[in-house]
């Protein structure tokens, strides 16, 4: 069944190869096709999954302007998960942003984001999820001990 709602990236004429490279290195990922006018013409419209989530990226023909408010936003189990992710989007010429954002070599945004760092932000108690907060605020890439560090209240 075909989803009825699908975010759509822009691109000028690299939507396929983004969606290849993204279904390349987000798990459980799925290129599913291409619109093309012709048979061995380039893509206009290709449609993909990312882990479950519904995707288009659509030749714009154009360059495209991105939205700093716009992203995508993975959840990693834990350090290994995210490093992994960290270095294959970034890998090609991305660059990083701050506090778990980065730009890949698409201009796409993204936050990774290991899936202890909501749980702490939203704790009862809330002078640790503040210091784990400010730790957060001081990185690019999330270390999740030094993050975990400062909710517990340790000082090293």
């Amino acid at each position: 069944m075909q989803p009825k709602v699908r975010t759509c990236l822009g691109f000028k004429d690299e939507a396929e190869e983004a969606a290849r490279f993204y279904v390349s290195v987000i798990p459980d990922s799925v290129f599913e096709g291409a619109f093309r006018r012709e048979p061995d013409g380039p893509a206009i419209l290709v449609s993909f999954t990312l882990a479950g989530t519904p995707y288009q990226a659509l030749n714009m023909g154009c360059e495209t302007i991105r939205n700093e408010a716009c992203s995508i936003s993975v959840m990693t189990k834990d350090q290994r998960e995210t490093d992994e992710l960290w270095e294959k989007l970034l890998a090609g010429g991305g660059s990083e942003i701050q506090c778990s954002w980065l730009k890949d070599r698409y201009g796409v945004r993204w936050q990774i984001v290991p899936e202890a760092l909501p749980r702490m932000f939203m704790d009862e108690d809330r002078g640790a999820a503040e210091r784990a907060f400010q730790a957060m605020l001081g990185m690019v890439k999330i270390d999740l001990a030094k993050v975990e560090a400062a909710f517990r209240g340790d000082s090293a």
